[in-house]
């Protein structure tokens, strides 16, 4: 209760009566005056009265003490066991905090951000959050349930936003050991057929081992062998990059029994591979328009590096000049096809006939060198349905048609096969989409027998003109037609000379974008985008198998003929294994140094020091019998000054909250008028005697 005043008048006018009545009290006194103690109460009556003093009583009720509750649903709380620690902790601190009714819980579940590509677990944030409408004083603590791997722990000078004890609930087992895998240091780019290296460090978390771990490498889904590495020491690993486009790299180290996870227990690290220089080797058997098209198309790039030769003069043309002067520069047959033809990229025979030129011994050099990995392409003219066609020689080995001996002339139009339209050398050539196509015809064609292989383009009634294969590890096309070059002068419209011809030699080159059959995965931030090419039936969805081993069927839908894709928004982060028929890809979405895969371990010791600062509880769940030990809840009131090793303490708010006044004037109704009266009454009678 207190007491209040509501003047009547200003204080300043209050203030001068008074004034005014004490200098003539004064006065009365000094002079003896009768009366005057009896008008100096009437006086101060009326003075108080004209102060209206007010008596105030408050009703107020008692505010509820919050206790935060975060609780941490990020990935390495889905491991181990550790979410049914989490669930049967929470429903503990429920019920505990339940039988205090001036205890109001507030419970935040902290899960990874779905807008980041680097997840971290930040509880402290969550903290903060849940209490900025509350004042610090309401705040009587706050609890984790956690695994202790938390990353915005605030430092020493920083202090927490209440003044409460900040207990640590800690799920997983006290003797937790996990094995993990990191690239430390790569190259984003390498040379093809260079050598390349990179380090990478094999991690022991937990109890430490010294000795060494067997790492697994594949490269494109190939082996590349197996490295022991010591735990804690880096490692170096050379390697050669052996296409140009994306390369893979996947590190694998075996799971170790009784680790918590094998999730971080694979790296990948991609490589661009870039072709320093394309080196080509252009034979043509005679000079003939098409001849021109080839070479400037071949020496506009600047990455290519041509080597080229014409044969000037026919067999049939024979005037008795030695065949090692019919050149200004002799042609270095062994020189090319024997001492240095692994050095080249692509081998290109352009109207080539077999004229004694090369010993017959060298086709088989020549096919050796595609079967060990070479590539050949053939621009068949006439000259290869003739007696010297180089179809007759060691050659006919390798090549994925062999002709009749007919030739066709007659204009035709260069189509797209069935194959043709799904295969991503000839796939969506400009004009193909129409019938005819929106290019110029062609006037001749080499008539074949067996093909093997893809015949992706054909020319009149269906035969093949363009038909591409595999010869072990090499790759072989036949272009059945010299007449490429009537598009390259525009004859009829022209056609898409260029893109079909850096196709061909790209496919040949074995680029990673125009292979037939292949699986490729990308991230975009969370978004995984899934991308299936196949020249066959539909391949049917695609699995995704995520970090925490959740499997997830993925529908791809044709966006072009041979061309299939899904995309998908993931929730987890980390390595995926997608996997379609006998085809499998690797991805990495998100962050490759994502905080939140560094530790997998459960562990006390990182909010151990912010809880014994704050006067609070770290305690792990894990009794050790496969049960759940929640420590006790005990409230008190005042300042904690000492923390409970057993329970966890909360400090009880003093806080309350105003819910009404009431008001009692003193001068108001009959009390004060009684209290006027006989101040003036006993003026009138002191007066009256």
């Amino acid at each position: 209760m207190t007491l209040e005043f509501a003047p009547f008048i200003p204080w300043i006018a209050i203030a001068t009566l008074a004034v005014l009545a004490v200098v003539l009290s004064v006065l009365g006194f000094l002079r003896g005056v009768r009366g005057t103690a009896i008008r100096l109460a009437a006086s101060i009556a009326v003075l108080a009265a004209l102060a209206n003093p007010l008596l105030l009583q408050e009703e107020r009720d008692p505010l509820t003490t919050v206790v935060p509750v975060i609780v941490d649903r990020s990935q390495s709380q889905q491991i181990a066991g550790r979410a049914e620690q989490t669930d049967a902790a929470l429903q503990g601190i429920r019920d505990r905090l339940g039988r205090f009714p001036n205890i109001e819980p507030r419970i935040v579940e902290v899960t990874d951000p779905g807008d980041s590509d680097a997840p971290s677990t930040k509880l402290f944030e969550a903290l903060a959050a849940a209490t900025t409408d509350v004042p610090p004083a309401r705040v009587g603590g706050a609890i984790f349930v956690t695994d202790g791997q938390v990353h915005d722990i605030p430092a020493e000078n920083q202090a927490l936003p209440f003044d409460a004890p900040v207990h640590s609930l800690i799920t997983g087992k006290a003797d937790e050991f996990d094995r993990r895998i990191e690239v430390l240091r790569a190259p984003r780019f390498g040379i093809v057929d260079e050598e390349q290296e990179l380090t990478f460090r094999v991690f022991d978390d937990g109890e430490a081992s010294n000795q060494p771990a067997d790492v697994s490498v594949r490269m494109n889904g190939e082996d590349l062998g197996t490295i022991p590495a010591v735990p804690g020491a880096e490692t170096s690993f050379a390697f050669r990059v052996p296409r140009g486009g994306n390369n893979v790299l996947e590190f694998s180290v075996a799971a170790t029994p009784g680790e918590v996870t094998d999730v971080n227990n694979r790296a990948i690290h991609l490589i661009e591979g870039i072709r320093q220089n394309l080196r080509v080797l252009l034979v043509s058997g005679e000079p003939h328009a098409g001849e021109r098209a080839w070479r400037n198309l071949l020496k506009s790039d600047a990455s290519v590096d041509l080597v080229h030769f014409t044969i000037l003069r026919p067999p049939e043309k024979q005037d008795g000049t030695p065949i090692n002067e019919l050149s200004l520069i002799a042609f270095p047959t062994r020189e090319l096809f024997v001492e240095k033809i692994n050095d080249f990229d692509l081998i290109i025979f352009d109207r080539y006939q077999h004229r004694g030129v090369l010993p017959i011994l060298y086709y088989d050099y020549i096919a050796e060198y595609v079967r060990n990995g070479g590539a050949l392409l053939i621009a068949a003219g006439p000259e290869h349905a003739g007696r010297d066609s180089i179809a007759l020689t060691p050659l006919e080995s390798v090549l994925p048609a062999t002709p009749t001996g007919d030739v066709h002339q007659t204009g035709f139009y260069p189509r797209l096969s069935e194959q043709g339209k799904r295969h991503p050398v000839t796939r969506g050539l400009d004009g193909s989409t129409v019938e005819p196509p929106q290019w110029g015809r062609w006037f001749r064609s080499i008539d074949v027998g067996r093909t093997d292989g893809e015949t992706v383009m054909t020319g009149d009634g269906d035969r093949p003109l363009l038909v591409l294969n595999r010869a072990n590890e090499g790759r072989v096309a036949m272009l059945l037609s010299d007449q490429g070059w009537l598009w390259a002068r525009g004859f009829e419209g022209g056609g898409p000379h260029v893109s079909l011809y850096r196709r061909i030699a790209h496919w040949l080159m074995k680029e990673p974008e125009l292979e037939e059959e292949a699986l490729k995965a990308r991230a975009t931030g969370r978004t995984l985008e899934v991308t299936r090419q196949t020249i066959g039936d539909a391949p049917g969805p695609a699995t995704i198998t995520t970090p925490s081993g959740e499997t997830i069927a993925l529908n791809l839908n044709e966006i072009q003929p041979g061309l299939y894709r899904g995309e998908r928004r993931m929730t987890e982060t980390g390595l995926f294994t997608i996997t379609n028929g006998d085809f499998s890809s690797l991805v990495h979405v998100g962050a490759v140094d994502a905080p939140e895969f560094r530790a997998m371990i459960s562990t006390t010791d990182t909010l151990a020091p912010t809880s014994e600062e704050s006067r609070g509880l770290t305690a792990r769940l894990d009794d050790g019998d496969a049960s759940v030990r929640i420590p006790d809840i005990l409230p008190v009131r005042g300042e904690v000054r000492v923390a409970d090793d057993r329970r966890m303490l909360i400090k009880l708010t003093d806080e309350t909250v105003l819910k009404g006044v009431n008001t009692l004037p003193l001068f108001a109704g009959f009390a004060g008028l009684g209290i006027l009266l006989l101040a003036v009454s006993a003026m009138w009678w002191r007066e009256g005697r």
